[in-house]
């Protein structure tokens, strides 16, 4: 193998590698003696095939197998040979017009690894702002279980309906006098004031009673996620079948055994540890931005462009997501247009910080164990169907991209640890609503040194100072685009009903739905 260095720019590099017709032929010689013994022919007995014959049967396939064998190879002892560290898959590429009894020419480009200086971790200082779960919090948070939790009597056969009431319905929903699919249930339950269906629809059922029946006017919402109904004018033909009111719901040991807790005490301890972990992570996440702020301060140094084009493609499809959910999409896009290159200055940051972080856990011994690589990849496998589950683990036990994809958050999460046990650390007691002040203070500061004046509701992508994904070793990720996913949702969802924003696919009894539900806001 004959290598020639073509290009030695900062961080990038390329090669020009020769592989000589002889190597790839006497690889090839050894291949057809491998596997003769196993070739069977009419006329020969087994094994005794002349190499002649076996060449001329499996040449073509065999020689393929064989260049890619020395492609990789070469590109391996290239990476050794000159003690390169490629911060992304190297770009290869075979010169054209190459075919069988030639020498393989191949270029290959690249970047590598800066060579960063060991980070300073001795004299870190960070402040933990901690928020302790009070009584009155958890107080509120088993009244909010309870207030989802309502039970509903029957109510008497005179008693009109209002407000907070659950009523039992038929319904069945015609445009122009004709049935649309989706449009009829029996047994739906409505609760009026809810906010669940179309707007109008719960409000003509105020005043009705057991038994009544009642023909509605609605009109579907212009952006109502069935194209075929929006905007368009329904009537609903409704039987009320019960009338029923709220009960009382007493907060006491049988309230906590009827969610599967032994007791009100059990299920206010359970509510007191979710709250702790909720406020922990809010706490987590502060201590996390003053942790990088003070490492980005302290380095300044090349990153590969690669590595950043690909985090950048990752914050910008998800700020076009973001834009096109806005009510105004046309104008959310041009404000992030605007500020295409501050946020690229944001991907820049991430990688810089990740490289950093990578470095710091190489070098003090980090490592994400085989055990914990291997939950990592089991329970990222659950998210695929059954039949699915096993070619995945497959895949990332054979991509090591892929493995690096999913070991990467672990990893830095890993490493935060241990710089936060290397630091210095104070303690001070704050309210909920300081510490999230807080956080939203450094997400303002971080959007004011990469030159960044989008509203804050189009930085979502942004808001997240280090990279999800281990920076030395990352590769863009292939999401589905979230409005598809979002689209999936809407057509297991009843048409008149509103759809959550953000959530996981319907569950397969939405489809049962009634189309007289609406979409629901979606959550900024």
């Amino acid at each position: 193998m004959q290598i020639k260095e073509t290009t030695n720019e900062g961080l990038k590099r390329a090669y020009q590698v020769t592989i000589p017709a002889a190597d790839i032929a006497s690889r090839i010689d050894a291949e057809v003696k491998k596997i003769a013994p196993q070739v069977k022919m009419p006329g020969f007995r087994p094994g005794k095939v002349p190499a002649n014959l076996v060449k001329k049967m499996h040449g073509e396939q065999l020689h393929a197998q064989t260049v890619n064998d020395v492609i990789r190879e070469s590109v391996d002892g290239l990476m050794k040979e000159k003690a390169l560290r490629p911060a992304m898959q190297p770009a290869i590429d075979l010169e054209e017009g190459y075919e069988e009894g030639k020498d393989a020419k191949l270029t290959i480009e690249l970047e590598v690894l800066p060579e960063i200086e060991t980070p300073e971790i001795e004299n870190l200082k960070l402040e933990r702002l901690s928020v302790p779960v009070k009584d009155e919090a958890v107080e509120e948070a088993l009244k909010n279980i309870a207030d989802q939790q309502k039970s509903y009597k029957d109510a008497p056969k005179t008693r009109k309906s209002k407000d907070g009431d659950q009523l039992i319905i038929d319904f069945v929903g015609s445009i122009d006098g004709e049935e649309f699919e989706g449009g009829k249930a029996e047994d739906a339950p409505l609760v009026i004031g809810s906010g669940q269906f179309i707007p109008g629809f719960e409000e003509q059922l105020s005043g009705v009673k057991t038994g009544d029946e009642k023909t509605i006017t609605v009109t579907f919402p212009e952006d109502y996620p069935a194209e075929h109904l929006a905007g368009k004018d329904a009537q609903f033909a409704v039987t009320v079948k019960q009338v029923k009111v709220e009960g009382e719901t007493k907060l006491d040991d049988d309230f906590a055994t009827s969610l599967g807790l032994d007791s009100l005490d059990k299920l206010k301890e359970l509510l007191k540890g979710q709250l702790e972990q909720e406020t922990n992570g809010l706490t987590r996440t502060q201590m996390k931005r003053q942790l990088l702020d003070q490492l980005a301060a302290g380095h300044d140094f090349p990153v590969p462009e690669k590595m950043v084009d690909a985090e950048f493609e990752q914050i910008w499809a998800q700020l076009q997501q973001e834009a096109a959910k806005d009510e105004n999409p046309e104008q959310a896009q041009k404000e992030i247009e605007d500020e295409k290159d501050d946020y690229r200055n944001i991907a820049e940051r991430r990688v810089r910080l990740g490289l950093l972080l990578s470095e710091i856990g190489q070098k003090n011994g980090v490592e994400v164990t085989q055990q914990e690589m291997s939950m990592l990849i089991q329970q990222a496998a659950q998210q695929y169907r059954d039949e699915d589950r096993e070619r995945f683990i497959q895949y990332v036990q054979q991509e090591p991209m892929a493995a690096a994809q999913l070991r990467a958050p672990l990893y830095e999460d890993k490493v935060v640890d241990f710089l936060f046990d290397k630091a210095d650390v104070t303690e001070r007691e704050v309210t909920k609503e300081e510490l999230e002040a807080a956080i939203e203070a450094d997400e303002e500061a971080e959007e004011t040194k990469a030159k960044t004046k989008a509203p804050a509701n189009k930085k979502a992508a942004a808001k997240k100072d280090a990279p999800k994904k281990e920076a030395a070793k990352k590769a863009p990720a292939k999401k589905a685009p979230a409005k598809k996913a979002a689209a999936k949702d809407d057509e297991k969802k009843p048409a008149a009903k509103k759809a959550p924003a953000k959530k996981a696919p319907a569950k397969k009894a939405d489809a049962k739905k009634p189309a007289a539900k609406k979409a629901a806001p979606k959550k900024k």
